[in-house]
């Protein structure tokens, strides 16, 4: 069996997507994916055993230039790479219009979540199977739903496994321990503040634990700098790409992560991993899989789910926080005290193991 799978974006999104290959995999013997990812993510579903080509889109780039895109051949080329390959399903597993959208170019049946449970209800309209998938889930589960109902197996208990070779990717012989700080983000609301940065990394150096951080933009590696400037334990890695991340995650002993697409990578691996969350819910998106420690905001306003944080400062607010270092203030439940003891407790616990 041939399915075409639709999941274009973005990081932690296609991540989620994993354990639900692997379950289909396993249930149906033989079956092969085909995924339809965006070209900066395409590298992530090589890395399953049961996906056999990739076809990269670039919807991102080419609509900000529709006209070049057109003329260029571009968009010819990649209608044809859809219409290469026979295939049994489409399956749309993102559930919006640019995903459902793509689904027309090919000559199969279509699936994907029915207007109640798609993100964007007018994209069921392109799929002749609309499937139910409820909703107040994690995110991981609904997509392991999804694939089940739509190729027709009975969706297995316990957690889901994301199928990676692990000890393919870490780095022999391991040198010294290290922590993993994933410091980058794309709300501005999600940001745990610099200075909570700079105070872990400083309480771990007094534990002779080394912090590296990773970067991928300037503007990351501006902070990723401020954050280890003066500290010996502190290192700003080189830029590196999906796959020289992962490198360097796997073989960490753990991660502190804001709420980003490279702390979904991080339990994907099994990494050890304190995520932290102060607009958003762990409930529906945070990192799923083994070890993995959430900790969430219980300030008035959280999670808000906004990119933009509208709380308006107390009196006694801006007596107790420098509302200019420590904002959002959501995330002065979640100190650097507070990280620092459950990362220390975390670490011995894998040490023990």
């Amino acid at each position: 069996m041939r399915v075409l799978l639709v999941k274009t974006s973005s990081l932690g999104d296609i991540i989620h997507a994993l354990p639900a290959l692997t379950d289909a995999a396993r249930a149906i013997p033989g079956i092969t994916f085909d995924w339809v990812v965006e070209e900066g993510f395409a590298e992530i579903p090589t890395w399953h055993p049961a996906v056999g080509k990739v076809i990269p889109v670039a919807i991102r780039r080419w609509r900000k230039n529709i006209w070049q895109t057109i003329k260029s051949g571009e968009w010819r080329r990649f209608k044809q790479s859809l219409r290469a390959e026979k295939y049994d399903l489409v399956l749309d597993a993102q559930g919006l219009l640019k995903s459902a959208w793509l689904t027309r170019y090919v000559k199969a049946p279509v699936a994907g979540l029915d207007q109640n449970s798609a993100r964007e209800p007018l994209a069921s309209r392109f799929y002749q199977r609309r499937l139910a998938v409820a909703r107040g889930q994690h995110a991981v589960e609904r997509l392991r739903q999804l694939f089940a109902v739509a190729l027709g197996y009975d969706l297995p208990k316990g957690l889901g496994d994301y199928g990676l070779d692990v000890e393919r990717l870490i780095e022999l012989p391991r040198n010294k321990p290290y922590v993993l700080f994933l410091h980058g983000t794309t709300w501005d609301t999600k940001h745990w503040p610099e200075v909570y940065w700079r105070d872990l990394a400083l309480r771990m150096g007094h534990k002779g634990i080394e912090v590296r951080l990773p970067w991928g933009n300037p503007a990351e590696k501006a902070r990723a700098e401020r954050i280890a400037s003066g500290l010996g334990n502190a290192v700003v890695l080189p830029r590196l790409n999906l796959a020289g991340v992962a490198r360097v995650l796997a073989s960490a002993s753990a991660c502190v992560a804001v709420d980003t697409g490279l702390g979904h990578l991080a339990a994907a691996l099994d990494v050890p991993t304190i995520s932290l969350f102060g607009p958003t819910n762990p409930g529906l998106t945070g990192a799923y899989g083994k070890v993995q420690i959430h900790l969430a905001s219980d300030f008035p306003c959280a999670p808000c789910l906004q990119k933009k944080c509208t709380y308006q400062p107390t009196a006694q607010d801006q007596q107790r926080f420098d509302l200019k270092s420590e904002w959002p203030l959501c995330f002065t439940r979640l100190n650097p005290e507070r990280v620092a003891s459950r990362l220390s407790t975390l670490l011995l616990a894998e040490e023990l193991r």
